[in-house]
């Protein structure tokens, strides 16, 4: 493509996008901007390490380590949390930055136009408008809507019958699919435990952890006594956790592997709930948001639920997900996302909270699929 086509196209898209933000400002949100560069230290602190390989990262004299910003989520939140009024509505058009790890079609650079939601009135009503508008808004695409809650999932590792730091280490890895099964499988002792652990678990035993340190000689490295001490300490208490009832594994399969229509999967859930309590809050709250778009003339029988939709997306999504796909082209992304991040604003509202819903549009994938 030349540099006068790629301009074209990109003044293409930003009409796209321009029509989806008008669109959003006739629902009733108020346009904001985000800076480009945004402090490195908010996002590692929220997502970990794991952020640095997707984002382009760069050192500012002043405010230290940078990022481009990978979307506009969090610095929305930030705003919102300073200052905003509650309710309140956003909208938003811009570019953000994400490293690809192979040459290909998907740019670096692109565009995203979103739409936020923070009202504590009635989380299950605003969680409908903010799909229903999606739906309204793409349904010329014909497009297929996948849904899935976070909050299900969590509130099942919640509500295991195991230790404390099993339970936090299940729920850090819920959006690392293969790392929570192999920690599902060996703390439901269907897998033998990692062969360097065990040769450690092995050598230190039961023994006091005084008298490891004493018999360890100098230290090396950065970490101290204590730290080494609350290490062996975790390694020995997780030693001695029994396993996970076999039951309780099953039920989590059945749940991870739940796919079906939202009403079936409603009354599939119902099920595990009586098995599993932890589970009947969050499966109410899903019963009032089909009752919810129902009442706003989707058409909730022919609705996917996943109950693993949302594992591989940003970490900040706690409760209701969604997203729209073109299923004639499976070589792009998905043409919108979105969810439910209510733990997100206690994080940046430093012990303020709201609950907060919202999603993004992606006009260049939009734009490609209305030139189909």
């Amino acid at each position: 493509m030349s540099p006068v086509q790629a301009s074209l196209e990109k003044a293409r898209i930003r009409a796209e996008a321009e029509g989806f933000l008008a669109a959003f400002r006739q629902a009733g949100a108020e346009p904001v901007e985000a800076d480009i560069l945004q402090p490195a230290e908010i996002l590692l602190d929220l997502y970990g390490e794991d952020i640095r390989g997707r984002a382009y990262v760069t050192n500012d004299p002043l405010r230290g380590e940078m990022m481009l910003r990978p979307d506009f989520t969090v610095p929305v939140v930030q705003m919102h949390m300073a200052e905003g009024a509650d309710p309140a509505r956003y909208c938003y058009l811009g570019e953000v930055f994400r490293k690809q790890e192979h040459r290909g079609t998907r740019p670096a650079e692109f565009l995203q136009v979103g739409y936020e939601v923070f009202d504590r009135a009635a989380p299950s009503s605003a969680d409908a408008e903010v799909f229903a508008l999606f739906a309204d808004l793409l349904a010329p695409l014909g497009l297929r809507a996948a849904t899935g809650d976070m909050g299900i999932l969590t509130a099942a590792v919640a509500g295991l019958r195991t230790s404390a730091p099993r339970k936090a280490a299940l729920m850090r890895h819920i959006w690392r699919p293969r790392r929570f099964r192999a920690l599902l499988d060996r703390f439901g002792g269907r897998a033998p435990v990692p062969e360097l652990r065990a040769r450690m678990l092995a050598h230190i035993g039961s023994a006091p952890v005084e008298t490891l340190l004493d018999q360890a000689g100098p230290f090396i490295g950065l970490r101290g006594a204590g730290e080494i001490a609350a290490r062996v300490a975790q390694l020995q208490e997780d030693a001695a956790t029994p396993s996970l009832a076999q039951g309780e594994v099953d039920l989590l399969d059945d749940l991870l592997n739940l796919r079906d229509k939202s009403p079936a999967a409603l009354e599939r859930l119902r099920d595990l709930a009586v098995d599993m309590p932890s589970l009947s809050p969050a499966v109410e709250r899903m019963e009032m948001r089909l009752a919810a778009l129902d009442a706003r003339g989707l058409d909730v029988a022919a609705l996917d639920f996943e109950a693993s939709y949302g594992r591989t997306t940003l970490e900040y999504y706690d409760g209701f997900v969604f997203g729209f796909y073109a299923e004639t082209r499976p070589d792009l992304p998905p043409v919108a996302t979105g969810g439910r991040y209510d733990a997100l604003t206690r994080v940046l509202g430093q012990g303020r909270s709201i609950p907060a819903v919202g999603g993004i549009i992606r006009p260049a994938i939009t734009a490609v699929l209305r030139g189909a």
